[in-house]
């Protein structure tokens, strides 16, 4: 089993892992060897991300992280599984600041939008051939 295919490995037992935080944002990895490109950052801890992108990394592989809302900061990949991966940052992610900037470029729906309720179109749905007195039991749509 090659090292792409590996399991994020677990931490040592004396070792908290930070608690991490569910996130669906855009950002960017630079390297020396596959030059900068785009990933989808799908988790977020204090001092790490874990995310996929087009490129399979290598483990201990020195990184430059962009995220939203912060300056370029240095990290260093730990778990690597396809073209998945996990980076652990040398400095700590502001969650806020990563909220406000990816808040930033959304437009709520209603702030856009004039909603109205619209009543729906009178249609007569008579059609010729059919006679529109229908009380006597047994008669239905035959003329009298």
């Amino acid at each position: 089993m090659s090292n792409y295919e590996a399991p994020p490995a677990s931490p040592a037992p004396d070792e908290k892992r930070q608690p991490r935080q569910s996130r669906l944002v855009k950002a960017a990895l630079a390297c020396q060897r596959l030059g900068q490109f785009d990933v989808t950052i799908r988790n977020v801890s204090l001092t790490g991300v874990g995310g996929q992108g087009p490129h399979i990394l290598q483990i201990g592989e020195r990184i430059t992280v962009f995220l939203p809302g912060h300056e370029a900061m240095l990290g260093t990949v730990r778990w690597v599984a396809g073209t998945r991966f996990g980076v652990e940052t040398d400095r700590e992610i502001q969650k806020v600041r990563l909220r406000a900037a990816h808040n930033d470029q959304l437009v709520a729906a209603d702030s856009r939008a004039d909603f109205q309720i619209v009543p729906p179109p009178r249609v007569d749905t008579w059609r010729p051939g059919l006679t529109r007195a229908t009380s006597v039991p047994g008669q239905f749509g035959k003329k009298r």
